[in-house]
């Protein structure tokens, strides 16, 4: 049963959301064989590869997750061959994420699932509403840093 204390808990609604969120956009890739976890993952490889080498160490850093949830991720996104880890000249126990043709083509699935989930999430808002959620939701996650 809601309450009013219920109704103004920011991490609540956020908790809610993002679990929303989360089960919505896994269903729509699951025709891709790609989680949205792994989705973010593999666009950060696809972008950042042109740069320079990634490394698993890049993507624990980016997504604050730990070295397992990483291995796991990278593992399957691997087996799934969208990703290849080559050996770095400079230093054999380095291997660099390399993404493979098919990465960019699920990638390029998965922009089109997220414009269309952003779409949705923000219908009947306006710019101004969206970009005033932007600056809270920003701020709230450095309160959490700090």
């Amino acid at each position: 049963m809601w309450d009013e204390k219920m109704e103004r808990d920011c991490g609540l609604w956020i908790n809610m959301v993002a679990h929303k969120l989360k089960k919505n956009l896994n269903a729509r890739l699951a025709d891709l064989g790609i989680t949205g976890v792994q989705s973010r993952i593999l666009h950060y490889v696809l972008t950042h590869y042109e740069e320079g080498p990634v490394f698993q160490r890049d993507v624990e850093e980016v997504f604050e997750l730990s070295r397992s949830t990483t291995t796991g991720v990278l593992q399957l996104l691997e087996k799934n061959g969208m990703i290849v880890r080559e050996s770095v000249a400079s230093d054999a126990r380095l291997k660099s994420l390399v993404p493979t043709q098919k990465a960019a083509e699920v990638d390029a699935k998965v922009g089109e699932s997220i414009r269309e989930m952003e779409q949705r999430i923000t219908k009947g808002l306006s710019a101004g509403q969206v970009q005033m959620f932007l600056e809270l939701i920003e701020q709230m996650s450095r309160n959490l840093e700090n």
